[in-house]
């Protein structure tokens, strides 16, 4: 979820790409619909395992409750700790979206502002 927001609120080139340590076979479907119900493209959205490579290629690391399964790189690393909603109905997931959106917008207002110097 916390790829396909920020790639739906982020301007000016900046991109979010999610990946994971033990990652599924597929985006879990209550995942989807809350995020469709706030108009976001789920199409495009597949799970991914996090490599070094990926790491060392980005800018910023943001985990979500479980730092240590992320290779270590030298890179900035913030950790949100936000429990996975899986196993929940539909409201927990609609409470993560929500959790992750403000943590993106955060995130974005930020990075907007260290980039305008």
């Amino acid at each position: 979820m916390a790829e396909a927001i920020f790639n739906h609120l982020a301007s000016g080139g900046m991109r979010a790409i999610s990946a994971g340590s033990r990652p599924a076979n597929e985006v879990k479907p209550l995942a989807l619909i809350a995020l469709k119900e706030i108009g976001i493209d789920t199409n495009v959205l597949k799970p991914k395992l996090l490599t070094r490579e990926m790491a060392e290629l980005a800018d910023k690391i943001i985990t979500m409750g479980c730092p240590e399964a992320c290779p270590a790189v030298g890179k900035p690393m913030e950790d949100w700790g936000i429990e996975d909603p899986s196993g929940g109905g539909i409201e927990e997931y609609r409470k993560t979206r929500e959790t992750i959106r403000r943590k993106v917008e955060g995130l974005l207002e930020v990075l907007t502002s260290e980039s305008s110097y």
